[in-house]
């Protein structure tokens, strides 16, 4: 009897550490989805470096409660899969919003973002941002434009007097 619960809190430990040292967590609802949805779903996620995992959701809203994310307990009814990514924040957000768009059974109900509970829409407006090279060369042509427009009007201004020289 007491090993049954010595692995009960040793998964409940794992499940805590895993909410501690993820910077993105997304808590899905996957009923619905057949075996091939599911296993097209969890290829994408550990592609991007994302953990995929079910676990009962007692021992999930203990290991929440644990690592101080209460607010997260109120999403975890029903069948559950979470996706834990400790290197890309949007990566499990934009495929998992990505895979529901494609997929109506798959159901995101909340998520935690760098420490934080969110809510669906915290989730999904995360995972409408570009990815981190497409804010990175946004950020680029905008540090860009102002040399660019420099440039040309300095350009604008020798080919005019080379006009009025000739």
């Amino acid at each position: 009897m007491s090993s049954v619960i010595e692995l009960k809190k040793q998964t409940v430990a794992e499940i805590s550490d895993k909410f501690k040292g993820s910077v993105s967590t997304i808590v899905v609802d996957y009923r619905g989805l057949n075996v091939a949805e599911v296993t097209e779903l969890r290829k994408q996620l550990r592609e991007a470096g994302v953990e995929f995992k079910v676990y009962k959701n007692t021992m999930t809203r203990r290991a929440a409660t644990e690592a101080g994310l209460e607010g997260l307990n109120e999403a975890l009814t029903g069948p559950n899969a979470i996706a834990f990514s400790t290197e890309d924040v949007v990566a499990p957000a934009k495929i998992l919003n990505d895979f529901a768009k494609k997929h109506e059974a798959l159901e995101i109900k909340a998520g935690v973002i760098e420490g934080n509970v969110a809510s669906v829409e915290d989730v999904k407006a995360l995972a409408e941002l570009p990815s981190r090279e497409g804010l990175l060369s946004m950020l680029l042509s905008v540090l860009q434009a102002p040399i660019r427009n420099l440039a040309l009007a300095t350009k604008a201004v020798a080919d005019q007097k080379e006009e009025q020289g000739a």
